[in-house]
């Protein structure tokens, strides 16, 4: 099959595109190589997917284009020319914290760069369009562990209201023309060519370099870490899984329409995720204790039961495990 990759140069995006072409799939990636956090980490995950490709003999089979997903002519173009089978859109602008300082990058990304996605697979009848939505819909929702069932109506940021409203446009899409949707809730991914404004990998910098850490809340937190290889395995495992149109309890619509949790379904203690660090550097961590800041959630724990029942795949890879791999690429990087 033919395949779109949105945010190809970000963390998950390179990890995708390397899946798809193992799978012997031709796969075309787009990103705008943004300055949200160091380019050269882009740039690095580009050169890598280049080795790759020359070492596997696949370099006809991948295509990079720098492009904005925002950029409504270009999507146009660009969808008219390819004629995808399935699009995997993990392009947005990430970050809570960052959602404080500079909305208009998420409107721009999430909600404008959205609705071209939406528009180019309804002009040219794309197969699945399977897209990033973010265990931050949840907000501080206090049922635990966080069910797609559960109502998501109250989020505490701008990031994680342009997420929700991903999955809400995804759903009159589907809807309306009959595009089958799938939205993938992920929750605290990890893991080597990570992002540098995600907390493992602050961590480590500052540890190595015998730096205090910020550690919010006083460290009364939990996440439900989640490793790379168990998100990429999860994306390419719904992409193949069409939904088919069907109701609910709550609405009649008739929508080829889903929504997975991807999450480690095992939620870590911000206490064992540092002593995880310090194990695989070698150092103790110096401590510096803050409180919540605005935006954040004090706990994230996923249900992963339809994701098991309608895949057969369970993510479950250990914190000092993917610490371990992080830490050593890391080093060497």
């Amino acid at each position: 099959m033919k395949i779109l990759v949105t945010g190809s140069a970000g963390f998950i995006g390179f990890f995708t595109v390397q899946a798809l072409l193992k799978q012997g799939h031709e796969v075309v990636g787009i990103d705008n190589l943004n300055d949200y956090y160091d380019i050269s980490l882009k740039n690095g995950r580009l050169n890598a997917l280049k080795e790759f490709c020359e070492q596997q003999g696949l370099v006809n089979s991948y295509r990079f284009i720098e492009m904005d997903i925002a950029d409504r002519p270009a999507m146009q173009a660009l969808f008219d020319e390819q004629k995808f089978d399935r699009v995997i859109h993990l392009a947005a602008q990430a970050g809570v914290r960052y959602s404080l300082q500079n909305p208009h990058a998420y409107v721009d990304s999430n909600l404008v760069g959205f609705v071209n996605i939406l528009e180019g697979c309804r002009q040219t009848k794309v197969g699945h369009l399977v897209y990033a939505s973010s265990s931050s819909v949840y907000g501080m929702n206090a049922k635990i562990p966080f069910s797609t069932e559960d109502r998501v109506d109250f989020p505490i940021s701008l990031y994680a209201a342009t997420k929700k409203s991903n999955e809400l446009m995804a759903h009159a899409y589907s809807h309306l023309y009959d595009i089958p949707t799938t939205g993938l809730r992920f929750f605290t991914v990890y893991g080597p060519w990570g992002r540098p404004d995600m907390a493992y990998f602050s961590f480590t910098k500052k540890i190595l370099a015998g730096e205090a850490i910020d550690v919010f809340n006083n460290g009364q937190m939990e996440r439900d870490f989640t490793y790379i290889d168990d998100i990429v395995e999860g994306v390419v495992r719904v992409m193949d899984r069409i939904p088919q149109p069907q109701s609910s309890e709550f609405t009649m619509a008739h929508a080829p329409y889903k929504i997975y949790n991807i999450g480690n379904n095992q939620p870590i203690t911000l206490e064992r995720f540092i002593n995880a660090i310090e194990s695989a550097t070698g150092k103790k961590a110096i401590r510096n204790n803050l409180p919540m800041q605005p935006g954040d959630v004090p706990r994230t724990f996923a249900d992963v039961d339809d994701l098991i029942a309608d895949t057969g795949f369970k993510p479950e890879t250990e914190i000092e495990v993917g610490i371990d791999r992080f830490v050593d690429w890391y080093k060497s990087f």
